[in-house]
C-alpha cells in the first residue's frame, strides 16, 4: 500500500494546518500537471509521498531549522524536489529553484501558485549562469558530486547564519564513498535511516558538504 500524505504529518508532526493543507494539495497537484509534462514516472506517482516528497524532507531532518531569510538554490530541480516541500516546511526561506528544462520549471511554478507557496521562485537556466549567492545548495541526485560542485562552487554567501556552516545539502543514494573520495570534497554522509524507517531510505543519504 503507498502512504498517503500521512506519512508525512507522522514524521513532521509540528505542521500548522495551512502546511497541512499544502501537503495534502500536492496529491492532487502533481497527477494534474505530470499529465501534461512529465516530470515523475507514471508509475511512481503511486508513491509521490514516499519517494519524492518525504525523501525531500530528509535535508529537514539534518537540519532541523534555517534562520529566517536563509536563500537556498535547489540546482536540477526538475518537478519541484527537494525544494517545493522544503518550501512548504520553511515558509521564511527563500527558495531558488533552478533547472535547465524549460517545462519542469512550468511544472514548479504552477505547483507552487497553486498551494500558495510565496516563498519560491523558479527559473529556467543552468546553476552556472547564476550570479546570485546563496547559503545552501540543495539537489538530488543529478549527478556525481565531483561533477556538481564546479557548476555552484562561487555561489555561496561567506558569512554563515545558520547552525552548521553554508554548504552543498545533497540526496543521494548508494555506494558513496567512491564517489565522495574522487569529488577530493569533505563531505559528511548522514544516512536517512536515521530518520525514516521504510525500507526506502536504507541505502539513501543527505550527503553534506561544507562551502
Amino acid at each position: 500500500m503507498n502512504p498517503t500524505v500521512d506519512i508525512i504529518y507522522n514524521y513532521f508532526p509540528r505542521l500548522t494546518e495551512k502546511q497541512k493543507q499544502q501537503f495534502a494539495q500536492l496529491a492532487e497537484v502533481y497527477p494534474f500537471w505530470n499529465n501534461q509534462i512529465n516530470v515523475i514516472s507514471r508509475k511512481d506517482m503511486d508513491s509521490l509521498y514516499l519517494h519524492h516528497v518525504l525523501h525531500s524532507l530528509g535535508i529537514a531532518k539534518f537540519i532541523t531549522d534555517f534562520t529566517p531569510g536563509t536563500r537556498i538554490l535547489d540546482v536540477g530541480t526538475g518537478g519541484g524536489f527537494p525544494g517545493i516541500p522544503l518550501a512548504i516546511l520553511f515558509p521564511l526561506v527563500k527558495f531558488h529553484l533552478v533547472d535547465s528544462i524549460g517545462k519542469k520549471i512550468k511544472v514548479v511554478r504552477e505547483v507552487a501558485q497553486a498551494i500558495g507557496l510565496e516563498n519560491v521562485e523558479a527559473d529556467h537556466i543552468r546553476a552556472e549562469q547564476l550570479d546570485y549567492k546563496y547559503d545552501f545548495v540543495i539537489s538530488r541526485a543529478v549527478t556525481r558530486l565531483g561533477e556538481f560542485a564546479p557548476w555552484i562552487r562561487n555561489k555561496f554567501e561567506k558569512k554563515d547564519k545558520n547552525g552548521i556552516p553554508n554548504g552543498i545539502l545533497y540526496l543521494k543514494g548508494g555506494e558513496l564513498k567512491e564517489e565522495i573520495k574522487e569529488s577530493k570534497l569533505k563531505a559528511e554522509l548522514h544516512p536517512l535511516s536515521s530518520y525514516f524507517t521504510e525500507d526506502f531510505f536504507d541505502t539513501k543519504y543527505v550527503v553534506y558538504v561544507p562551502m
